[in-house]
């Protein structure tokens, strides 16, 4: 079983070429929060920082990782939490979908709704729209606008842990074959989907995207949840009773 909800390095390749993946469950709701980096320039992204921003930090600090950008699958307040903080102590911009701001800027309401502390919130620098490219580094991923957990719900997927300027072989090895990795947020879980009776969330929608654009991709795809553990796409194919059948 893959499984998410650890804090050891996620290496898929083989030499200087490993992606740096750490995978920090966060917060009361255990949140997965992403530092993912490139070993060579040592640039990075950082997805969603849910809470705990020490722990973050703390990983960013051993890794030696310069932030490139902070993205936020969707603005719920357990995905947000620890944003302030991380923002502040990288300078790195802040970036979410347009169709969430609304959503960003009723954290007191949904605070009020969990009974948490209201965290402080931040300037959003940089929108995200369909099909942007998110680089950092040698590495690449694509916005993929996924509405229906909420209305901004976005996931990232990488082709390939791989470079876009290597090709070749390694250790002897093709790298034809490399899965991609797709940051689901809160739209697709192991076995489950996002709910979608909070504000902005849509059954016919998540349905939509999912069947739309995210089963769309590779059988072979990894797909991190925003909570929980990691499945594939063609596992959630086969067995996820919400994809199953027409």
């Amino acid at each position: 079983m893959l499984n998410a909800a650890s804090n050891a390095i996620l290496d898929f390749m083989t030499g200087t070429t490993k992606l740096i993946h750490e995978i920090l469950p966060v917060g009361m709701l255990q949140c997965n929060c992403h530092i993912v980096g490139d070993p060579e320039t040592r640039e990075a992204l950082v997805i969603d920082p849910g809470d705990d921003a020490g722990r973050i930090l703390d990983v960013i600090d051993r890794h030696k990782l310069r932030v490139s950008a902070i993205i936020i699958t969707h603005s719920h307040i357990d995905h947000v939490g620890g944003l302030r903080r991380i923002h502040q102590a990288t300078g790195a911009p802040v970036r979410m979908h347009a169709d969430d701001l609304e959503l960003y800027r009723m954290l007191d309401a949904q605070a009020a709704w969990i009974g948490w502390k209201t965290p402080e919130k931040v300037e959003v620098d940089d929108l995200l729209r369909e099909g942007d490219a998110i680089r950092w580094g040698r590495f690449q991923a694509r916005v993929l606008h996924t509405p229906g957990h909420t209305e901004g719900s976005v996931c990232l997927y990488m082709p390939s842990d791989m470079p876009e300027t290597r090709t070749a072989a390694v250790a002897g090895k093709s790298i034809e074959g490399e899965p991609g990795r797709l940051f689901a947020g809160d739209t697709l879980f192991a076995g489950s989907i996002g709910r979608t009776d909070l504000w902005g969330g849509s059954f016919e929608a998540i349905i939509r995207s999912l069947k739309g654009k995210v089963l769309e991709l590779p059988d072979e795809t990894i797909v991190y949840p925003g909570h929980g553990e990691a499945t594939t796409i063609g596992r959630e194919r086969e067995t996820n009773p919400f994809l199953v059948g027409d």
